[in-house]
């Protein structure tokens, strides 16, 4: 069942008048970040968030969990630790409409810091003992998803931020994820917002898909999406598009 109207805790971000703003300064100059500001976004029960290297996903993603209150290097609006600031001053620059009988909860989970957030979480527990380290990263990051983002089987009310989760994941564990994000977005007042390169996490059902790219911020549905169409021709024929890369079979020594 979709969020009701006053369910979703981000309804809409749209950036602040300031005439002083430097448009070509960074990150103003990404052609997604001047849709965002200038145009606004509206935000369903789901939103995916794809696009090439550089096109603003993590850019807007981050922006938007520190203008909601949430720890810029992952966590819950809880969490205090900084490791090294990298993150743009956009989350200054945006005006977010809340919805008003929403939870004010969320946790993001930054696949660039997850490593900061595993050693603040083993830290300050808060549940069970917490072994991230001692983990591979992909089981680290499900243990996240178990440990840190429900409560007694279910996941808390809250926007729940994702910026590019499938680095740690395999094929097999994307789709783990992916049935995990479905069962999360099947709760009332639970909101997502996922920016990745995956084919498989960009699938989810339901989801409003936005692609950036240097024409801005474009809604599409999931077979166009340039991410899904460039894979599915890869696999269908690696060689072709080795031999367009120039890239060299290694060659085999003759047997004896």
């Amino acid at each position: 069942m979709a969020l009701k109207e006053l369910d979703r805790p981000l309804r809409r971000a749209v950036g602040l008048a300031d005439p002083d703003r430097d448009a070509k300064a960074w990150p103003y100059r990404i052609p997604a970040v001047r849709t965002l500001l200038d145009a606004g976004l509206d935000f369903g029960r789901a939103t995916v968030l794809v696009g090439e290297n550089g096109s603003g996903k993590s850019t807007i993603v981050e922006a938007l969990a520190e203008a909601y209150g949430l720890n810029p290097e992952g966590g819950s609006t809880g969490a205090r630790f900084s490791t090294r600031r990298t993150e743009s001053s956009l989350a200054n620059d945006l005006l977010l409409t809340r919805g008003a009988g929403a939870a004010r909860g969320g946790y993001f989970l930054r696949a660039e810091t997850m490593h900061g957030l595993f050693s603040y979480l083993e830290q300050h527990p808060g549940g069970p003992e917490p072994v991230f380290h001692a983990r591979s990263h992909g089981e680290a990051f499900q243990d996240i998803l178990t440990n840190r983002l429900l409560f007694r089987g279910r996941p808390r009310p809250g926007l729940y931020l994702m910026d590019e989760p499938e680095s740690a994941l395999s094929f097999t564990s994307s789709l783990k994820v992916l049935a995990f994000l479905v069962d999360m977005v099947a709760e009332p007042g639970v909101q997502l917002i996922v920016a990745t390169h995956s084919p498989v996490l960009s699938a989810l059902p339901g989801a409003t898909i936005l692609q950036l790219s240097d024409a801005g911020i474009e809604r599409r549905d999931w077979a166009d999406l340039d991410l899904v169409v460039n894979e599915r021709y890869f696999l269908g024929d690696p060689q072709r598009f080795l031999r367009h890369l120039d890239v060299q079979e290694p060659k085999r020594k003759k047997e004896a």
